[in-house]
């Protein structure tokens, strides 16, 4: 366990929209940097797992840096894709990141396995692993999730990567359409964080 409360954090990643939400879930008073700041290049991602890239990444940026690192690895998964995009959810949209085509892959591939799908309820869910490593090799993890459904096309500018394809259960609007503050206090990375949250 942390001997004390983390004040100076990297945050391992380089997608602006993940840092942005990320550091609205971190006190006020940390000093905070990205991998952008320290200019420092992502590692491949071997994982099987959220949770196994979250750890390979918060490792990698803690033993560059010389920082304590909390590293985020999401994704969607879909069940009717047997948990597709999943680990590679990122990858879904090219070396360029390009997350319009990650999504229209994702209605591609939903075409493919039932034309009527827009009818329907695909169930999905976003998950995030986070995981804080130090130069002490102190290493906590957590898992968050949150089930919803797949919206039959893309709404809303807001947020980041699936978000505009994406309904939370009990919503009838995507992350996308929502305000950052709404989707900020239900979404995966904020129930992740809620059991970390002690050491900051």
């Amino acid at each position: 366990m942390l001997k004390k409360k983390i004040i100076k954090l990297l945050v391992g990643t380089s997608n602006k929209g993940k840092f942005k939400e990320i550091r609205g879930l971190l006190p006020k008073n940390l000093e905070v940097f990205s991998t952008l700041d320290l200019k420092i290049k992502s590692p491949a991602e071997y994982g099987k797992s959220f949770k196994e890239n979250s750890l390979i990444k918060a490792r990698y940026f803690s033993k560059k840096s010389k920082m304590i690192c909390l590293s985020d690895d999401s994704g969607l998964e879909i069940d009717i894709l047997k948990g597709d995009p999943g680990i590679y959810s990122a990858r879904w949209g090219g070396k360029e990141g390009n997350f319009v085509k990650a999504m229209n892959k994702v209605f591609k591939e939903l075409d493919k396995k039932d034309k009527n799908w827009k009818t329907k309820k695909v169930k999905a869910r976003f998950i995030c692993a986070l995981t804080i490593y130090g130069p002490d090799q102190i290493t906590i993890n957590s898992i968050g999730k949150i089930e919803g459904h797949i919206s039959n096309s893309m709404k809303g500018k807001n947020g980041f990567g699936y978000d505009p394809v994406f309904i939370p259960i009990g919503k009838k609007i995507t992350f996308g359409e929502m305000k950052a503050v709404q989707k900020y206090k239900m979404d995966h990375r904020f129930k992740a964080f809620q059991k970390i949250k002690k050491f900051f």
